[in-house]
């Protein structure tokens, strides 16, 4: 495998999601749901990928201010509710 693949060297994700639904009888035709969902449930920190941009000086050595410099995150938590009539 090769050492520049992008996914190999950026840090890990944790990512749990949570739902939750509950089913309400109206009548014998009509039931009313109500559903809740988090995304990233747990709100951790997912980091993006480091940059990558290596600029040799005259040198050889690295001049880059961002190279290996992590400026990016993925979601926090999100949250969704829903209500749905099923008839």
């Amino acid at each position: 495998m090769s050492r520049t693949l992008p996914d190999v060297r950026a840090p890990g994700a944790i990512n749990l999601d949570l739902s939750l639904s509950k089913n309400t009888s109206i009548n014998e035709r009509f039931r009313l749901q109500f559903r809740a969902e988090a995304f990233n449930f747990l709100n951790h920190v997912n980091l993006g990928i480091p940059g990558g941009g290596f600029v040799p000086g005259a040198d050889g050595k690295n001049i880059s201010g961002t190279f290996g410099l992590i400026s990016s995150a993925r979601d926090p938590r999100q949250v969704q509710f829903g209500l749905k009539l099923i008839f």
